[in-house]
């Protein structure tokens, strides 16, 4: 064989070799982008639908519509029809996450339950209880929580009447007295409300004080900035307040 003939085999041998080489260069990196595309396609549609799928869909709620909803179950409780909650399938559902349509700040009194007063389901509503129902700084923060992470359109400040808080504070008021242990906090914390109802003079003065209070704590969870009363200036969140009739289970909105 001339050294022209093996020359041009040589080349065409080496040529042969490099090809297929690019060439499944080329379909491996091909492969690699689809397979890269299309595993973050599935990603993003894994976390769109996970964003448009709360737990509760019927918890997705304008704030109007959520006191509504709030305002129906109580009208349900108290006619004695509440519904039938399929516990069970709730828990299943929840279970990965929450999203309640309303948060409550209600008194700790044993005969409130907000669960109940409301026809609630779990998971439909966020409560912080304490004596007094007052927004300490504990509550303000898990009222932030619920409306920032959470995405509850609602917040109720949930007094009742004869709320024992309330008259303890008034008593201590007006005897210059201080009650033992950790109440003293109690006291403070309502005494601004119940030292107003007692100049207004005229009437109950427990059940003007338990109204005042009621409207300060709402007051005061409108303003707590940075959170809360930004999402109230911007229509995100509304903040009422109530007070829980005992003998009816009436729960009766505050204007103003």
């Amino acid at each position: 064989m001339c050294d022209k003939c093996s020359e041009s085999l040589h080349h065409q041998s080496l040529h042969q070799d490099i090809a297929p080489s690019r060439r499944s260069a080329m379909l491996f990196g091909a492969a690699a982008f689809g397979m890269a595309f299309a595993g973050g396609a599935f990603a993003n549609r894994a976390l769109a639908k996970e964003a448009k799928q709360p737990p509760k869909p019927q918890n997705v709620l304008a704030p109007d519509a959520a006191l509504k909803r709030l305002m129906t179950g109580n009208a349900r409780y108290v006619e004695g029809v509440s519904r039938r909650h399929d516990f069970k399938h709730e828990r299943e559902a929840l279970a990965g996450g929450q999203n309640p349509f309303a948060a409550v700040l209600s008194c700790a009194d044993s005969r409130i339950a907000p669960e109940y007063a409301f026809d609630s389901g779990r998971g439909d509503l966020f409560v912080c209880r304490v004596a007094g129902n007052f927004a300490g700084t504990e509550t303000i923060a898990s009222m932030e929580y619920a409306v920032a992470v959470l995405n509850a359109p609602l917040i109720l400040v949930l007094g009742h009447d004869s709320c024992g808080a309330v008259d303890a504070t008034l008593k201590a008021i007006k005897d210059n007295t201080s009650p033992p242990g950790h109440i003293p906090s109690l006291v403070d914390a309502i005494a601004p409300a119940a030292k107003a109802a007692m100049q207004q003079g005229g009437g109950d003065v427990l059940d003007k004080a338990i109204r005042q209070n009621v409207i300060d704590n709402v007051a005061k969870l409108k303003s707590a900035a940075p959170i809360l009363n930004a999402a109230v200036e911007q229509g995100k969140i509304k903040v009422v307040g109530g007070i829980y009739r005992l003998t009816t289970g009436t729960v009766d909105l505050i204007q103003g």
